[in-house]
């Protein structure tokens, strides 16, 4: 498989002899660029194997045989299964790269967009959607992990207290708790000031890690500090950019059938995004789930190719496409690739200092 691909289900098939190899990868090709199921004798005639087209049905019926190719009923040729994509990407695509001048125009397009998050992120889903004419979808960077600053407790009246947290990464969050008993304004304000000398730059993960000795008012106030920053670290993970939308409606497959349009609409809900984003922060490299793997049933007809992009685990973004599984494997695979190196050294001009700290 080429070097910092992963695909989201790994498969075990017979070994395939060359010739088998080199017909899957035809078809796999063809397919992607007519959409027209593909004959042995077109196999022949085009790309001049040097057997006849006999052999070449034995070694397609071989192949539809173990699960690679399928043969629809209204044609004599095959298409691709799920099992033969993945085996296409895994084992035949090669380590695709996307043409120089096609790499140069990309990064000129990125370095005169200027230090513009939002540019970057909407430049990114552009970039993708044109360059592999699929839905793109692109986030902006984030702090992956919010880091605690401040916080105030505010009586309003004897059992209602405000909790105004402040993060280092900016954001305020305000909530209104109902306590058993009334605390006084002294009694706020000290817990406020501890938490505050004890918390201070630590992440919800240590803060409910660290020990501690509190009465039972501030294991309660402890608790809710770490939800809410637990929220904040998840907010914004289905903040996204898309274009390119319509190419999914457009590909043949879904043009007499309504799985398109569940697709969008599992886009649009966020839903489906929001179990991949949160994927996407613990895995690297370019990532490809074909046809949903079994875990994904809105995508049971796509393919989705994905990626991080940022610096280290601290500041990142995800990006990626989605189109019909019927799709160019490795031109997407190396735009998304290279998309995300341009966005992950843009991300590392703001975001980091010359001693390999964020600012």
């Amino acid at each position: 498989m080429p070097a910092g691909i992963a695909l989201a289900g790994r498969m075990m098939g017979k070994i395939l002899t060359d010739r088998q190899r080199a017909v899957l990868a035809l078809v796999v090709r063809q397919y992607t660029e007519t959409a027209q199921p593909v004959g042995s004798k077109a196999v022949v005639e085009q790309f001049g194997l040097g057997v006849s087209p006999a052999t070449i049905r034995n070694e397609m019926a071989f192949l539809e045989e173990q699960g690679y190719l399928m043969h629809p009923h209204t044609s004599a040729g095959r298409v691709p299964t799920e099992m033969g994509y993945r085996f296409f990407v895994e084992n035949l695509m090669g380590d695709a790269r996307l043409p120089e001048h096609e790499q140069t125009l990309i990064r000129h397009q990125f370095h005169q967009s200027g230090l513009d998050l939002d540019q970057w992120a909407r430049l990114a889903a552009t970039v993708l959607s044109r360059v592999a004419h699929g839905a793109a979808l692109v986030t902006k960077p984030r702090v992956s992990m919010s880091h605690f600053k401040h916080l105030e407790l505010i009586s309003i009246r004897e059992t209602m207290v405000l909790l105004v947290l402040v993060l280092q990464e900016g954001v305020v969050t305000q909530r209104m708790i109902t306590i058993r008993e009334s605390e006084t304004e002294e009694t706020l304000t000290r817990t406020s000031n501890r938490f505050n000398d004890l918390l201070r730059g630590l992440t919800a993960a240590e803060i409910a890690e660290k020990s501690l000795t509190l009465n039972l008012f501030e294991s309660g106030i402890r608790q809710l500090i770490v939800d809410l920053m637990e929220e904040s670290d998840h907010e914004g993970l289905v903040d996204v950019y898309r274009h390119g939308l319509v190419n999914v409606l457009e590909a043949p497959e879904f043009a007499e059938t309504d799985a398109g349009r569940q697709v969008i609409q599992a886009l649009e809900e966020k839903r489906l995004l929001g179990t991949l984003s949160r994927e996407m922060l613990t895995s690297s490299g370019v990532q490809v789930i074909i046809g949903g793997e079994g875990r994904w049933q809105d995508l049971s007809e796509c393919s989705v190719i994905l990626s991080r992009y940022g610096w280290h685990n601290q500041v990142t973004g995800f990006l990626g496409v989605l189109g019909p599984m019927r799709m160019p494997y490795g031109r997407t695979i190396s735009a998304v690739r290279y998309v995300s190196e341009v966005l992950s050294e843009l991300v590392r001009s703001l975001y980091v200092d010359s001693d390999e700290q964020l600012r």
